[in-house]
């Protein structure tokens, strides 16, 4: 499904957001323990412990493939937890000696949040969060505007960013939906005739595997063609021929039940596919179908030979062992004979010999 595979997307972009977040603490953390620039003690605990963490937390997310939504907040504020304590330790060491120290470092944490966890929000927050109550604290609230307007800054264009992003997630979900109810339609459409509205080729495909796959069922096919039907066309016009055609599908649809499939097969010529019946009961339903057409009376002067209103004549044979080709063949060859017997008749596979004549089927 659509909204499934987008459903994947996001999980996918989730876990490239954690695999992110563990590769930027990391390096930073391992940044922190190897800069030259630094002649003091600059490896502590915490520190340490971050990077064991993030590269553990990196190999268990990359071989992972299920979502780590539900453990990223609990991440979030374990490596926030680790960067103020480090921030606390470091600020202990170098005293005042570097007056910038705590605004860079709550500045390298908060651009980590920045980047890794800009869809989530919350992990972004918990991540932040005890980095920049450490730092107010460290310096006694004795520049807490600059911290608070360096605190506030991000959060107020993440939160944002954040808003702006569940409206577009919210906006691509409903052309998602869209878009599959409108294949849905399309799909439905395409394996309906347009003329008749009974089903295609395509359609009877569809069908046929549900039906084929109940076990032990009895179904029969029955193949219909009208007679004469080339020539109500030529002298009719096509016009009334697609009347008559829609007027003999209809009649057709309301013959039979709602879980029997038909289906326009050709130009003039309709299958039935009865589910679930016995003999008896498909040869009630063919003679049905043939009285059902014949009671429309509509007038067909070039069929004076069988009638003077429009007839078909028809095909039924048992679909066995799920053969419907072969159920097809044998449907073909008895409304072959039907036709060539006189039309407005009924030949049944079961009666005829498996050979098929080589005589012509006049229109």
């Amino acid at each position: 499904m659509i909204s499934h595979s987008y459903d994947e997307l996001l999980k996918s972009k989730h876990r490239l957001s954690m695999l992110l977040f563990f590769f930027l603490n990391s390096a930073s953390a391992l940044f922190a323990m190897l800069n030259p620039t630094l002649k003091s003690l600059k490896t502590t605990f915490p520190l340490a412990m971050i990077g064991v963490f993030c590269v553990i937390g990196f190999l268990l997310t990359y071989f992972n493939r299920k979502n780590g939504r539900s453990y990223l907040n609990s991440c979030s504020i374990i490596v926030g937890a680790l960067w103020a304590w480090h921030i606390s330790l470091r600020f202990e060491q170098i005293g005042h000696a570097d007056n910038s120290f705590l605004l860079v470092s709550l500045l390298s944490v908060f651009f980590i949040s920045a980047i890794a966890l800009s869809d989530n929000f919350l992990a972004f927050c918990l991540h932040a969060a005890p980095s920049s109550v450490a730092v107010i604290f460290l310096d006694d609230f004795n520049h807490t505007g600059k911290i608070l307007f360096t605190i506030a800054l991000p959060l107020i264009g993440l939160s944002l960013h954040h808003f702006m992003l569940r409206r577009s997630d919210d906006f691509t979900r409903r052309m998602v939906a869209n878009l599959y109810s409108e294949r849905e339609k399309f799909s439905d459409l395409s394996m309906l005739d347009p003329l008749t509205g009974l089903y295609n080729r395509r359609g009877l495909e569809n069908k046929l595997e549900t039906l084929l796959s109940q076990a032990q069922a009895s179904h029969y096919v029955m193949l219909l063609d009208i007679d004469h039907f080339k020539a109500y066309n030529d002298n009719y016009g096509h016009s009334m021929g697609d009347q008559a055609l829609v007027r003999v599908s209809a009649a057709i649809r309301d013959a039979v039940r709602s879980r029997d499939v038909v289906v326009r097969y050709g130009g003039e010529e309709f299958l039935v596919l009865m589910s679930n019946v016995n003999q008896e009961y498909a040869i009630r339903m063919a003679d049905r179908i043939q009285h059902q057409v014949l009671s429309l009376n509509i007038p067909h002067h070039f069929n004076t030979q069988v009638s003077t209103n429009v007839t078909v004549s028809a095909g039924l044979s048992a679909l066995v062992d799920g053969e419907f080709s072969a159920a097809l063949s044998a449907a073909d060859r008895s409304l072959y004979l039907a036709k060539n017997s006189g039309r407005n008749k009924i030949f049944y596979a079961w009666d005829q010999p498996q050979a098929k004549p080589e005589l012509p089927i006049a229109q």
